[in-house]
């Protein structure tokens, strides 16, 4: 049965308890415990890894701290504790059977299980591939056999799952049972020499990480509120509730998750109410989103990531007041009180309505768009921050007047930067459904002109709501293809007034094909004079068809009108951003380039791989790789018609070695040479499909080169000229690679779409290309130089170490192709770690020895990825001040 407001729209009666909740909802704070505790397990292990002597100063403080303990109270201790830690948990499994909860005793029962399968595959790996320092930390020897303790205990990790997957933690009876059992038997296993401090927090972190897992896996018993409970919980407070019916609202976007669930309930007397609740689930939506903007955003105040249901309450309950208290248009808010532990709800007076998102462009007069300004000014005089003006906040009521809703992240006592961030939302917010010029013009007539001046600097998308920046986004792709097909308009018509013009000419000069051999050859002198002529004429028509279809965004719309108003006024964008996401990448990049570099020379001796260097053979290499610049310049100019400058082509490839330490080696230095080429005098779609060009050309000339230097590597060996049987099974697997992506129809479609799109973009260019051999030969060239001069790098640093005697060039081909194709699938920046790996381990599988293969490589990407990060910075900058970047 559903019912339809004049004003609430559709809605659905809550008959007794509500059928649309969910049985089983995934918690979103079971995700982020979740991640704290693999997080812990992670530093846990690090610290017992590179921090040998904490580790060891920690037991020794622990052990003579124990030591002085009573024997006999001791082993009464580990009888009670291990006895105990059985008995607790069956003694809450019976108590959760009598009251019929046996879904968390088979959620408990399911993460006791995958604990024990994590400390068996954790004990597996200290006891094989860990290192000396973690297993010092984690194990203990026992007796003169040379056994040790179990790194993780086999029956507590369980007996931590199954106590936290149940929820015993969360009453106070049990949890203390629990801790005080916990903390005998750990206690107990200390003095005893059975196990470690950091063993013990392992064990704890793996059974508490393990049930949050197991619980945000399967999903956790939902208790949100019922319909009864909602019901209950009015007449608590005074209300005599005769239906509610919950609102049927559109497909929340993630910023509105934690918004509450709302509901429109009939009293026995007196006018409707609106009902907001909001449970603990609803709470922890959003969570990541807002540590985010906390922690990128600067001077900016945002609501606790995680707040207390009471916490929420309180904040949405002053807002309220505070917006009636300034004089703006809100909600009243008449009650609010907890329903049960879990959830809470706010009593609203109703206000009928519809929202500026479901309201007709028509129905958007002028008057009511001041009425939305004079409801900000009105918070604005008291300092508070709406912090969500978007469309569906201001809702439209009945006698035509503005309502603001969704106070809940809104701020009291706001700083001038949130201020003026508000009103530029709104401007947005506006300007999305009447335009910029309407938008600014009530503005100005509301604030005043200073006030809408001083929001230029926040008007930025990282300042706007998530579903405001979404909207930019959706109409600036539309704007984009408008764009291209008015190009590919202005392109058609040119080609074909060519074609007539061709064809005009050739019917009204039939004498010239029977012309002598002087005249043909100064017609076709002619003739390319004309084609080139021509060819500028058709880059200027498209310039021109270019310039007449580009459009403003909203936002340069905004800031054009205010400054028709103002033009002193400020329109430098603010930097609200703390942390950039390219400084992030730079961080993290660097972390795990020292984490690399500090794990591989580990294993050599630096100051002997210095002393036995030569260092001749190390200036060839630092050589070879200075030249590969040279020769990348040329292999990207080959596949571009139009004249760049060769030198600011070589220095953009040098500053590609500074932007491999924050991206993929695949996807830097696309990006840097497609910017490059844009800023050039290149046309974006031109400059995106010659990069893509010279891109693949270099992966076919990959391919080819490492077949070919694959086959003449296993001919060195035998007398007759036969592949070996590495290159042959190569070939078998990429024909039965192929085979397989033809017979399955989705990998079909998915390779079919992104061929057509190359073939789209790239082939043509390529065909242009193609048209003049010189620039063919220099790309081609340019290729298989940079090749040889990785090659020859290589070589040298093997040499530097006396490893390349045994060693034939086609070896350390195939070894570098393959690395180096290796490196550019990892995620890693500059293929970090996957490279120096393949590189290592092909090089011993091709016969050097391992201290030198390490050695070389080491050199090899000093010289080729660390010391040009430097001239790459340098280089980065200069082409940033000069706008070649």
């Amino acid at each position: 049965m559903s019912a339809q407001g004049p004003d609430e729209g559709f809605v659905d009666p809550l008959e007794g308890d509500e059928p649309l909740l969910a049985a089983r909802v995934h918690r979103p704070s079971d995700l982020v415990r979740l991640l704290v505790g693999t997080l812990g397990i992670v530093v846990v292990l690090a610290i017992a890894a590179f921090a040998h002597g904490t580790t060891v100063g920690l037991e020794s403080d622990i052990r003579e701290g124990t030591g002085q303990a009573p024997d006999l109270l001791i082993k009464i201790a580990g009888l009670v504790s291990s006895i105990a830690v059985l008995l607790v948990p069956v003694a809450f499994a019976i108590e959760r059977l009598i009251k019929r909860d046996g879904l968390r005793i088979a959620d408990g029962v399911l993460a006791a299980v995958l604990a024990h399968g994590v400390t068996l595959a954790t004990d597996l790996w200290v006891a094989r591939a860990a290192s000396d320092t973690i297993k010092d930390a984690l194990t203990m020897p026992q007796g003169a056999g040379g056994t040790f303790t179990d790194p993780v205990h086999g029956y507590l990790a369980p007996v931590i799952a199954y106590m936290t997957a149940v929820g015993m933690t969360r009453r106070p009876r049990w949890r203390v049972a629990l801790w005080v059992v916990l903390l005998l038997d750990a206690l107990a296993m200390l003095v005893g020499g059975y196990t470690t401090p950091f063993s013990i927090i392992l064990t704890v972190l793996i059974g508490w990480t393990v049930a949050y897992g197991t619980l945000y896996a399967v999903g956790s018993p939902n208790v949100r509120p019922t319909g009864q409970t909602l019901l209950a919980g009015l007449r608590r407070v005074g209300f005599q509730p005769v239906r509610a019916m919950r609102a049927e609202e559109e497909p929340e976007l993630p910023e509105h998750n934690d918004r509450g669930r709302r509901y429109l309930v009939t009293l026995e007397d007196g006018g409707p109410l609106d009902v907001t609740v909001v449970d603990r689930e609803q709470q922890a939506q959003g969570f990541f989103y807002r540590v985010w903007r906390r922690l990128t955003l600067r001077g900016i105040t945002t609501r606790r990531s995680l707040q207390s249901l009471r916490q929420a309450l309180e904040q949405e309950a002053l807002l309220a007041y505070a917006a009636i208290a300034a004089g703006a248009n809100a909600p009243k808010l008449i009650a609010t009180s907890e329903l049960g532990p879990d959830a809470v709800m706010l009593v609203y007076e109703h206000i009928g309505g519809r929202s500026l998102d479901a309201l007709p462009d028509e129905e958007i007069s002028d008057e009511l768009i001041r009425n939305a300004w004079q409801q900000v000014r009105a918070l604005q005089s008291r300092r508070i921050a709406h912090r969500r003006l978007a469309g569906d906040a201001l809702l439209v009521d009945r006698s035509g007047s503005i309502v603001l809703t969704d106070l809940r992240g809104g701020e009291i006592a706001a700083g001038d930067l949130v201020l003026r961030m508000d009103i530029a939302q709104l401007l947005t917010t506006l300007g999305l459904r009447v335009g910029a010029e309407r938008s600014v013009a009530a503005a100005v007539a509301v604030l005043g002109g200073d006030a809408v001046a001083d929001c230029l600097p926040l008007l930025q998308p990282i300042a706007l709501t998530r579903s405001t920046r979404a909207t930019l986004r959706r109409l600036g792709r539309e704007r984009a293809q408008r764009e291209r097909e008015a190009v590919l308009a202005a392109s058609k018509a040119a080609k074909e007034a060519k074609e007539r013009e061709h064809e005009a000419a050739k019917a009204g000069n039939p004498v010239e094909a029977a012309a002598g051999e002087r005249i043909k050859v100064g017609a076709k002198v002619s003739a390319a004079k004309a084609d080139k002529a021509e060819k500028k004429a058709e880059k200027r028509a498209l310039d021109v068809a270019l310039d007449e279809a580009r459009e403003e965004d909203l936002l340069s719309q905004i800031r054009g009108q205010v400054l028709l108003i103002r033009p002193q006024a400020p329109v430098e964008p603010a930097r609200l951003e703390r942390i950039r996401p390219r400084t992030l990448v730079s961080f993290i990049a660097g972390a795990f380039a020292a984490y690399f570099l500090l794990s591989q020379l580990t294993h050599i001796n630096p100051a002997k791989t210095v002393a036995d260097a030569q260092w001749g053979w190390v200036a060839v290499a630092l050589a070879f790789s200075a030249l590969s610049y040279l020769a990348a310049a040329m292999s990207l100019l080959g596949f571009v018609p139009e004249r760049v400058p060769f030198l600011k082509t070589v220095l953009a490839q040098v500053a590609g070695s500074f932007v491999k330490l924050v991206a993929p080696a695949a996807v830097g230095g696309v990006a840097l040479n497609t910017r490059f080429l844009q800023r050039s005098g290149v046309r974006p779609g031109l400059a995106v499909a010659s990069v893509g060009a010279s891109q693949l050309f270099g992966l076919g000339s990959h391919i080819l080169l490492l077949l070919a230097f694959g086959y003449l590597t296993g001919t060195e060996k035998t007398p007759e000229m036969t592949p070996s049987r590495t290159v042959i099974a190569g070939l078998l697997t990429v024909a039965v690679l192929v085979l397989v992506v033809t017979a399955v129809p989705f990998l079909r479609k998915f390779v079919v779409t992104r061929v057509r799109a190359l073939f789209a973009g790239v082939v043509p260019r390529m065909l242009d290309v193609l048209q003049r051999p010189q620039k063919l030969f220099t790309g081609i060239g340019g290729m298989l130089l940079l090749t040889g001069c990785f090659v020859m790098c290589l070589d040298a640093s093997l040499r530097a170490f006396g490893g390349a005697e045994s060693v034939s060039y086609a070896s350390i081909a195939v070894v570098f192709l393959a690395g180096n194709a290796l490196g550019s699938a990892a995620p890693t920046p500059g293929g970090l770690g996957a490279v120096e790996t393949t590189l290592t381990l092909g090089l011993v599988a091709v016969g050097v020895d391992k201290e030198i293969a390490l050695s070389s490589v080491l050199l090899f990407r000093l010289m080729t990825f660390w010391l040009p990060v430097l001239p790459g910075w340098l280089s980065f900058n200069y082409l940033t001040r000069k706008e070649a970047l």
